[in-house]
């Protein structure tokens, strides 16, 4: 006899809802499913809510669509949310009057965003944040707003504040606690992340309890705090937390906790068996959890159900990887230390703005908890310890400390099979591995199988790294070609292209490659085609393979306009063209910037402007500075032995050398160099890809630092080098690294994982090894001798200055673009403004 179907009722298609509506419709589970969605959309991707200001449709973010509900047999309603459930006779009904009978009915309401009970916190212009309509009502508010305040600094509040700074709003973030991600952070970690977000241009507000919101004078509304401060805002989006979406479980009768959310059991069962609970809606131990991972948890749990496998909720970790606007913030465990006994180490590096924290039990041999803050490299490691109860190193400090010689690595090979790599899907190391047992073959097969690394992407290292070592364990070979067009590495291709005098993409792809090239591969060619032959990267061949920036010879910023960054080599500039500089900021009312590398940068200029911009600068003898591209950036200096006391020898005079020399070098990472004229090292040579210190004897060198997100001290390589000896030195070193690193790969980073380390390298530089350092030298003379400046050639070719036109044959730039004024800089004039035409002109600001 044929078993009848379960009729089964979800009720909410967010994240949780869709997750487990897609899992019960692929098992084998003998139901009909019927979902029912309160959002006019189907299930969308609410972690990657704020990209959509950054330029995402909104239509990316979907996780399914009606087809692909109807094609798994799902009956699937939405935009008519429920609005009562009748558990006597087993029904749900919606606003609209439908009715769905259910034998077990799913409860994945989510949450709410919480909104303080403020007077006057309901007029126009005070928003919420939660839901892809609600980016629709924030995005037409800040059309005619200057100013923009999200009340609540936690993870949804900073990520709304970010979504306000793109769209051009001065942006203030309001937070009752002291702290920011006060649930996340320790104090520590939270000053450093205000840092940080105000670097960016955002007002942060601590201890702020709001007690009213009233007309302002200047802008829409005020808020009034207790403390009888007052700040004026055009509009107001509440972003202060979550609130468990129970509403029509209270009306049902459901059992709800002190203080809101459904209780559930293991089974997420809540006090009627046939209805169960799920998501951020749902109670577990008193505890509503917050996150994606664990609402799969307990979607899998529930799914389990209705099959012969039965798994039990049991809580969930809470960790947590993220970016918030730009800046890396990690959190493990018990981030504050509350365990009694537990002891602590800190690492705070201000200069580099990087915070991390390590918690320890008594013992010091587990982790309890870890915060991070602009740099979560050790995470995954981290989390590992963390979650499978790893003993720790005896200096637990080597796990966070910059540098520390011998730190231990925790690589794939020392989890246990249990350890989770994929928190969003559950997957374990040994599911990878039991998907190697029924026939996958690589990461991409593994991705598919497992589904890991498809949630938020927070583990596609660690996932990487564990599939190469199951990889390698079975006697596979490990796949390291650069994308699936070149069967190679990018050091087989840099050979390749020398070797085979290959001068275009278009040649290499016929003779080595295969289909039509990708994102990867073409800038890769691009990069490695400059290195070689020096060519004008914007000729008809190669322009196609440029990343943006390189493909306007200026780096974008993220209102649409693009930075002017001229060569100023050693730092090193006459009056006249100081001027010069002035004269064109001036002109093209652009924001003027004295950077760390010795250079002056000129941000706002539009595209179409580029052009007759360097014209100007170019007549006045200026040249590109490459801050576009993947190469030589600055040589910074001292004032050294001409002006200094303690200098002895002039840094100035071979910061200028060393910059000229190697000026346009494409490289796979940008380059970075400084020349300091003694030990005191005002310069900091020794925190760049190749620095140099002189001596009473000569130049010392050092190599492979750099002062990024992952700082690096560099190594002294060679010491008390003559001029020429020195030019010698460098022209092999770079050249060598160009050969052999990987795509995007900085010299520190390739020192680390270059075999035999420093010591090989200055067996092959200063011992010439391998019989090649001749070789290197002549390669770097013929790229000195090749130099030209982009812009130069650019301006000279007509036809090459036309491509900067935003409309074909029209002088009319893009009426898109918004000024967003920095610290009380004019906002650029359009064309024809400069022109004389006030018929064009922006209302913007």
């Amino acid at each position: 006899m044929t078993k009848k179907p379960l009729k089964v009722v979800v009720v909410g298609n967010g994240m949780v809802g869709h997750h487990f509506t897609e899992a019960l419709a692929h098992s084998n589970a003998v139901v009909t499913i019927t979902v029912i969605g309160g959002e006019t959309r189907p299930a969308y991707d609410r972690v990657h809510l704020s990209e959509v200001f950054a330029g995402k449709e909104p239509g990316e973010l979907a996780l399914t669509s009606r087809e692909a509900y109807q094609a798994m047999g799902v009956k699937a309603h939405f935009g008519d949310p429920v609005s009562r459930i009748d558990r006597e006779q087993q029904e749900v009904i919606t606003a609209g009057g439908q009715c769905f009978a259910y034998d077990k009915l799913v409860l994945a309401t989510g949450s709410y965003p919480f909104v303080p009970p403020i007077p006057g916190g309901d007029q126009k212009g005070c928003l919420t944040y939660r839901t892809i309509d609600d980016l629709g009502e924030i995005k037409a508010a800040a059309a005619n707003a200057r100013t923009g305040v999200v009340v609540g600094g936690g993870l949804l509040g900073l990520e709304c504040a970010n979504a306000l700074l793109n769209l051009g709003l001065e942006t203030h973030v309001v937070e009752f606690a002291p702290g920011l991600m006060g649930v996340q952070l320790d104090d520590g970690g939270g000053r450093m992340l205000r840092r940080k977000i105000e670097a960016l241009g955002v007002h942060v507000h601590t201890s702020k309890a709001t007690q009213q919101i009233v007309a302002g004078s200047e802008h829409a509304m005020a808020m009034e705090f207790a403390d009888e401060s007052r700040l004026e805002t055009d509009m107001i989006v509440f972003s202060a937390g979550i609130r468990p979406y129970d509403q029509l479980a209270a009306q049902a009768g459901l059992e709800l906790g002190e203080r809101g959310g459904i209780v559930i059991d293991y089974n997420c069962r809540t006090s009627d068996s046939n209805i169960l609970a799920i998501g951020e809606c749902a109670l577990f131990g008193g505890r509503i959890f917050g996150l994606v991972a664990p609402g799969y948890r307990m979607a899998e749990a529930a799914v389990s159900q209705f099959t012969a496998e039965k798994l039990a909720f049991q809580g969930a970790d809470m960790s947590t990887k993220l970016k918030l606007m730009g800046v890396d913030v990690g959190s493990i465990g018990d981030a504050h230390g509350r365990e009694p006994g537990s002891i602590a180490w800190v690492f705070s590096d201000e200069r580099e703005e990087i915070y991390k924290r390590l918690v320890v039990n008594a013992a010091g041999d587990k982790l309890l908890g870890a915060v991070l803050v602009g740099d979560c490299s050790e995470y995954d490691s981290l989390l590992q310890y963390f979650l499978n109860g790893i003993d720790l190193p005896a200096d637990p400090a080597s796990l966070i400390l910059p540098n520390v010689e011998g730190a231990p690595q925790l690589g794939a090979a020392a989890l246990p099979a249990s350890a989770t790599i994929c928190s969003c899907h559950n997957v374990s190391k040994g599911d990878i591995a039991g998907a190697f047992d029924v026939g996958c073959c690589s990461l991409g097969d593994i991705k598919g199988a497992t589904k890991a690394s498809t949630g938020c992407g927070g583990c596609a290292a660690l996932l990487k790294t564990c599939v190469d070592a199951e990889m390698l364990d079975r006697g596979m070979s490990v796949n390291t070609s650069i994308c699936e067009h070149f069967p190679y590495t990018r050091q087989e291709l840099y050979h390749l292209i020398r070797v085979g005098d290959i001068r275009d993409f278009d040649s290499l792809l016929e003779a080595h490659g295969s289909g039509l090239g990708c994102d990867i591969c073409k800038p890769t060619a691009a990069s490695i085609l400059a290195s070689c032959w020096n060519d004008y990267i914007l000729k008809e061949q190669h322009t196609g393979l440029q990343d943006t920036n390189d493909r306007y010879l200026a780096n974008m910023q993220k209102n649409g306009t693009y930075s002017i960054v001229p060569r100023i080599a050693g730092g090193e500039i006459t009056p006249a063209k100081l001027i010069v500089l002035g004269e064109v900021a001036r002109d093209y009312d652009l924001y003027t910037k004295v950077t760390g590398g010795q250079r002056i940068d000129l941000f706002g200029a539009r595209g179409e402007d580029l052009p007759a911009i360097w014209e100007r600068l170019i007549a006045s003898g200026f040249e590109t500075g490459h801050a576009y591209a993947k190469s030589l950036r600055t040589v910074k200096s001292c004032v050294g032995s001409t002006w200094c006391r303690f200098g002895v020898s002039d840094s100035v005079a071979m910061a200028i050398t060393i910059e000229n020399r190697y000026k346009g070098l494409r490289s796979p990472h940008k380059l970075k160099s400084a020349v300091s004229g003694c030990t005191r090292e005002c310069a900091e040579a020794q925190s760049k890809d190749f620095g140099v210190i002189a001596t009473e004897n000569g130049w010392n060198l050092y190599v492979c630092g750099n002062g990024g997100m992952k700082p690096r001290h560099a190594d002294l390589f060679a010491t008390d080098l003559t001029d020429t000896q020195l030019i010698q030195t460098i022209d092999r070193f770079l050249m060598f690294y160009i050969r052999t690193a990987d795509r995007l790969q900085r010299t520190s980073v390739w020192l680390d994982n270059l075999e035999g380390g420093l010591d090989y390298l200055k067996a092959v530089i200063l011992e010439d090894s391998l019989s090649i350092g001749a070789e290197l030298e002549a390669e770097m003379e013929a790229v000195v001798a090749s130099y030209q400046c982009e812009w130069r050639t650019t301006v000279e070719d007509g036809e090459k200055s036309g491509r900067f036109a935003h409309f074909v044959n029209s002088e009319q730039g893009d009426s898109n673009i918004v000024f967003v004024s920095e610290r009380d800089q004019p906002r650029p004039a359009t064309a024809a403004e400069r022109d004389g035409d006030k018929t064009d002109i922006l209302a913007t600001g």
